[in-house]
């Protein structure tokens, strides 16, 4: 018999004892009323006092020593030992004989020190929560196991703490954008998630049908342009913090599905979304404790701005040793084809220049850098420069090599709006499948008139990984996709 079959039998077994003794292993309610981390804070307390406490949570351990066993118990901000005894404990031998490692249980007790002096609960009374009939892995391979850690996550967040660790810190994360934008009075929004058209970014999307209305919907790869709707409708400082899902590849940096946050501020410009970008990434990264190193200059009053500014041409000269606005599409796949890069021959100048742009200068942005001035056909909602008309009011913040936040004066004239959609369509026709679809509503709304207005997209999902050291999107993602086992 294999051995888990065996294992599971056993459990089950176990399992069939419990409910004769007319113990349900499964009850709706815990009685617990103290956390295990508030125990320990309090232990000397509690010691002093015999006050009895009720805790719960998983066993990671038993060790049984005759009359007496010691049962580790982890809830999900601590662990403590609780000590049992066939001379204290009420129906010892009975739990000791039914209760197995992954177990939940409860506890009455008070606070205790074992011989060795380590803080314990001397356990009065038992209760089992919820008896498990699977046993938990006995060895747990950490890395050598990635793909089993990503598709079983219940299983990585029991037994590696710094994952779990990492999920709260997002969770803080997340409440601090928030709550900076709050105060600086921005409103958070909500969007359509399934929209007719693929518009806001230069994206290949997913798409659905829905039956009700027999119409072809597309999941949102950006909420972008129903934010800029509200805009035209009166709102002057609207978020919207949620998912957005893009039909890419997967590695480091790229999930088909993920956090982004995109906020709207009427009546200023990319120039005053840069330095509000750098104070409201800075005052997160301070909440988190998370130590940016531009951050700290800054705050220190070295300048007036820490994160750097280089433009996108000087960038693009200095590490391929090209000109851009010198140099034609044929140059530039040539230039790719020597570095080894697959790139799609039917792309625009500014496309080719992008997928280079990614792959040679990218990795070296480690310290936080806003690359300014970005090609007008890369940039469909973006307002051009009015002294530069092929370069456009726009910025990307890079931070060790991560892409990270996306902004631009937003394009408001309605008929040059309509021409970057039709040059869009064009590249199109050429094979580009990421581009923008021709967004008619859109132009209407923009015809009622949106005032001056700055706008960004922070990928939300990346930020954590900095913020957490995740080495890769999908170890800052809960359940990242997974390619389906046979």
């Amino acid at each position: 018999m294999p051995r888990l079959v065996q294992l599971k039998e056993e459990r089950i077994n176990k399992l069939k004892r419990i409910k004769k003794a007319g113990i349900d292993p499964y009850p709706a309610l815990s009685h617990r009323d103290t956390f295990i981390q508030d125990f320990l804070a309090r232990f000397d307390q509690l010691e002093e006092s015999k006050k009895e406490v009720t805790l719960s949570g998983r066993i990671k351990s038993i060790r049984a020593h005759g009359a007496i066993a010691f049962c580790d118990i982890e809830d999900q901000a601590g662990k403590v030992q609780f000590f049992l005894s066939g001379n204290y404990t009420k129906q010892f031998e009975f739990f000791l004989s039914i209760l197995d490692e992954g177990d939940i249980i409860e506890a009455v007790g008070e606070a205790y020190r074992s011989k060795t002096g380590e803080k314990s609960v001397k356990t009065r009374e038992l209760r089992i929560l919820t008896k498990t009939v699977r046993p938990l892995p006995s060895k747990w391979y950490g890395v050598k196991d990635r793909e089993e850690r990503y598709r079983k996550r219940y299983l990585d967040l029991i037994f590696n703490p710094n994952v779990k660790e990492r999920f709260i810190k997002t969770a803080r994360i997340l409440k601090e954008l928030r709550s900076y934008l709050d105060d600086n009075g921005f409103l958070e929004v909500k969007t359509p998630i399934l929209q007719p058209l693929a518009g806001g970014a230069l994206a290949k999307p997913f798409s659905t049908h829905l039956n009700a209305l027999d119409i072809d919907l597309f999941l949102r790869i950006a909420p972008e342009l129903y934010l800029k709707r509200l805009i035209v409708g009166g709102y002057e400082k609207i978020y919207e913090l949620g998912e957005v899902f893009r039909n890419e590849g997967i590695d480091r940096d790229h999930n088909p599905e993920f956090q982004m946050l995109e906020l709207y501020w009427a009546y200023q410009d990319w120039e005053e979304l840069m330095r509000f970008t750098e104070k409201w990434l800075c005052a997160v990264a301070k909440a988190t404790s998370y130590k940016l190193p531009a951050c700290a200059e800054a705050s220190a009053g070295r300048q007036a701005t820490s994160f750097e500014r280089k433009e996108f041409e000087a960038l693009f000269r200095e590490y391929t040793g090209l000109d851009y606005e010198k140099t034609d599409e044929k140059k530039l796949l040539d230039f790719g084809k020597k570095q080894k890069l697959i790139i799609n021959r039917k792309l625009s100048k500014g496309k080719i220049a992008d997928e280079i742009f990614k792959k040679i200068v990218r990795p070296q942005l480690q310290n936080p850098t806003f690359v300014t001035k970005l090609p007008l056909d890369i940039s469909p909602f973006a307002k051009r420069l009015e002294d530069e008309p092929t370069k456009t009011a726009r910025f990307i913040l890079y931070i060790k090599g991560l892409e990270l936040v996306n902004g631009f004066s937003e394009l408001n004239d309605p008929q040059d709006q309509e021409e970057r959609f039709k040059m869009q369509q064009e590249m199109k026709k050429r094979g580009d499948e990421e581009i923008t679809e021709y967004d008619k509503d859109y132009i209407e709304a923009l015809e009622y008139g949106m005032p001056p207005t700055a706008g960004l997209g922070l990928g939300v999902t990346r930020l954590i990984m900095l913020l957490t050291g995740a080495p890769s999107v999908r170890e800052a993602t809960l359940f990242p996709l997974m390619k389906r086992k046979e």
